[in-house]
């Protein structure tokens, strides 16, 4: 399961299909949750991972997205 949350409200994604997938744009906080046992998760992205412009804490990221 996938769990999204844009600072205000939080949505959950079952992505039980190997043909669904999901887009995720910036500032939306996501967790993942209960994979099956051989599940994948791939993720593409348009930029290179730098690991400072990512937020790590819940709050933190609140206070950034009001």
């Amino acid at each position: 399961m996938l769990c999204l949350d844009d600072g205000t409200d939080t949505k959950r994604y079952h992505l039980n299909r190997s043909y669904t997938g999901l887009y995720v744009p910036a500032l939306i906080w996501r967790e993942l949750e209960n994979f099956s046992s051989g599940s994948v998760c791939t993720v593409l992205a348009s930029e290179v991972y730098h690991e400072k412009g990512y937020y790590r804490d819940y709050e933190e990221f609140r206070n950034a997205v009001r």
